[in-house]
């Protein structure tokens, strides 16, 4: 494995963000913490998959999801490579990844699902939107962090607390389904999850050949 080569680096409200290119892929890196690169991304599908088989099945033929947020891409690509989404919605704070995708290196990920008219990229603080927007969906697939146990800045702690979950409850339509990434399971935030009266709360993980998985949590609003 060849050393990264910084593409790209930007000073932000939430500190610096770095897009660097590592022999055929691309990395993000927020304030010095790796968060992700374009080498595997089945744990990015897996959000995108496990909250629309988590839906019940008369929702999912047209169903409306926010992720969040943009990322290298793989989450909004999955989405629109579906024709069961009916609208996609993307959340993210930072104007350098938004630039990276419609101007940058990472078109090539997410140019095709950023023309398609189901889609559409707001530029704002997931946090802030959950707790401020009237939108609703059926389904929210949230990436900012490495897991609610390792987040990128503070302000992103609030996501996972019981006001945070109160607020993506809050978007969702009944029957709506909550799925968080994470680098590694959290029976803690299972817990959160059930506290804030989610059903269904379950843990998908995707295998690794050695070390800890990566896992998305799910839970359901109830009807």
């Amino acid at each position: 494995m060849t050393s990264p080569v910084t593409l790209d680096r930007r000073d932000g409200p939430h500190g610096e963000v770095v897009l660097r290119r590592r022999d055929e892929h691309f990395e993000i890196i927020a304030n010095g913490t790796f968060l992700m690169d374009t080498s595997d991304g089945r744990s990015e599908r897996l959000l995108v998959d496990a909250a629309l088989a988590a839906l019940p099945e008369e929702s999912r033929p047209g169903a409306s999801v926010l992720v969040g947020g943009l990322g290298v891409g793989f989450s909004l690509a999955h989405a629109a490579a579906d024709p069961r989404w009916g609208r996609i919605v993307v959340a993210e704070r930072e104007d350098a990844i938004i630039d990276w995708h419609r101007e940058g290196p990472l078109s090539a990920v997410s140019g095709s699902a950023l023309a398609d008219p189901r889609t559409v990229i707001l530029h704002t603080d997931l946090v802030t939107h959950l707790r401020t927007s009237p939108d609703t969906y059926d389904a929210l697939c949230l990436d900012i962090d490495n897991g609610p146990d390792w987040t990128v800045t503070e302000d992103n702690e609030s996501l996972y607390s019981a006001e945070g979950l109160a607020a993506c409850a809050a978007r969702l339509n009944p029957g709506g389904v909550l799925a968080v990434w994470s680098a590694r399971p959290s029976a803690d935030f299972e817990d959160s999850l059930r506290n804030a009266g989610f059903s269904g709360v379950r843990t998908e993980e995707v295998p690794v050949a050695r070390g800890v998985p990566d896992v998305v949590h799910l839970g359901v609003r109830p009807r």
